[in-house]
């Protein structure tokens, strides 16, 4: 099979590649092994949290010479600040086309999302449903916060997190409350206790006669609240339509954060991505694994994945956005880190015992996180010491960044998708132009 860009990775780098290039009218395939990292997400786009130095970042757009400074090798670095904002740009306006409103603070700042265990995280755009605290003035005018969690979701502990957040200076005059709901037909429901997760309960709340029963629990259970705090377990496609109704019903502003895997909120993103893709005429071949390619005179010529066997897919141009050592797109060996599929040139540290920091919970980068595949600036990937002219990398196989210590993940998957994605249509341009002259003239 040939197609004009084929996708290797089916998560946000990816997936920002390939609905680019659909947009631009070109035949498309997305290759995906399984389940994206999305669905261990929080459903918001980290931009710039940190530095590498460890200083925290209010305004991303402003810190962008600051981190060409400590670190010039950065993805970001190597598009530019510009490129970087015509990327998230494009992302908000594509996602918002789905359904899904992602915003930052009204200066463009970044904001903190409440975290399952009653921390903060910062990040930059948030969905509809999250609340954004600022990060300066963190509680606001909010004077009562109720923690709510459903009867025997497990996957919650609001007294834990109430705990946590109680603990916070900025927070000491806040009224902190905690409540458990019971669900409609929860005794029916429950058949072992491995069974009730989010995507459980999110179909039972679909029924609007049970989300009327289960509005009138809350109401008895909470009574008054300035802001009402839930499970993200509100649909992954109609999630935001459906806390909106309940929201109507209950007369609380709600918002949801995001519980253990499954992350609805990360869910509804990479749904909406895929929703989009296909709609353009974009192709996802679900479980399927890419295990080797031909790579002659500096370029892909050929792949071949699990499901295809022997029967090679072609492509004018490839983007490998494998993710890191989480998603395999990265392999660790004893003294060693590899690329598995293509067996391209990597950064890596040759002492294992300086991969990590001693305590896994640190405040500290752990430096394999920057560990990953050597690109050049305009991410093509190289063996051997040699570029392959059209073998492109996104996201989180990228070295020379940390994006969990930096907080700038879903930020570097978005834009060097998005990056890769406008090279591989000026080429495809270039070459019909040059078809076209070649006719003409014949």
């Amino acid at each position: 099979m040939k197609f004009d860009s084929l996708i290797i990775g089916g998560g946000v780098a990816g997936l920002s590649c390939a609905i680019r290039c659909a947009e631009a009218g070109m035949k498309t395939a997305v290759i995906a092994a399984g389940q994206s990292a999305l669905h261990f997400s929080s459903g918001s786009i980290d931009f710039l949290s940190r530095l590498p130095n460890g200083q925290p970042v209010y305004h991303p757009m402003a810190a962008f010479d600051e981190l060409q400074q400590q670190n010039p090798e950065h993805p970001y670095c190597k598009l530019g600040k510009r490129k970087v904002q015509e990327a998230l740009d494009w992302y908000q306006e594509m996602i918002k086309a789905r359904g899904i409103y992602l915003s930052s603070q009204e200066d463009e700042a970044n904001h903190l999302r409440l975290t399952p265990m009653g921390t903060f995280r910062s990040t930059w755009l948030s969905q509809q449903t999250v609340h954004q605290f600022p990060l300066t003035n963190t509680a606001g005018e909010l004077n009562h916060i109720a923690l709510v969690t459903i009867d025997g979701f497990r996957d919650f502990q609001p007294k834990l997190a109430a705990d946590n957040l109680s603990k916070l200076a900025q927070f000491k005059d806040v009224k902190i409350t905690t409540a458990a709901v019971e669900l409609p037909d929860f005794e029916e429901m429950q058949r072992n206790p491995c069974e009730f997760r989010s995507i459980d309960i999110s179909r039972v709340l679909r029924d609007e006669r049970k989300l009327h029963a289960f509005a009138k629990s809350m109401i008895q259970a909470v009574g008054k609240a300035d802001l009402v705090v839930l499970p993200a377990v509100f649909g992954n496609g109609d999630g935001a339509a459906v806390i909106k109704l309940l929201e109507g019903l209950t007369g609380f502003t709600i918002c949801e954060l995001p519980t253990m895997p499954p992350s609805l909120l990360g869910i509804r993103l990479e749904e909406a991505m895929k929703s989009h893709l296909k709609m353009l005429g974009g192709i996802i071949l679900v479980g399927d694994e890419v295990q080797r390619g031909d790579i002659e005179d500096g370029e892909l010529k050929r792949i071949f994945t699990r499901n295809h066997r022997d029967m090679p897919l072609t492509a004018d141009n490839y983007l490998i956005a494998t993710g890191s050592f989480f998603s395999r797109g990265m392999a660790a060996q004893r003294l060693n880190i590899d690329e598995p599929i293509f067996n391209l040139d990597t950064v890596a540290i040759p002492d294992r015992d300086q991969w990590y920091q001693p305590e896994f919970f640190t405040s500290k980068a752990h430096p394999f996180l920057k560990m990953g595949v050597i690109c050049n600036d305009q991410l093509q990937a190289s063996a051997n010491s040699q570029t392959i002219d059209n073998l492109f990398c996104a996201g989180a196989l990228l070295a020379h960044y940390d994006p969990v210590f930096e907080g700038c993940g879903s930020g570097v998957a978005i834009s060097t998708g998005f990056h890769v994605a406008e090279q591989m249509i000026s080429k495809h341009t270039a070459h019909q132009n040059q078809n076209n002259k070649e006719r003409t003239v014949a």
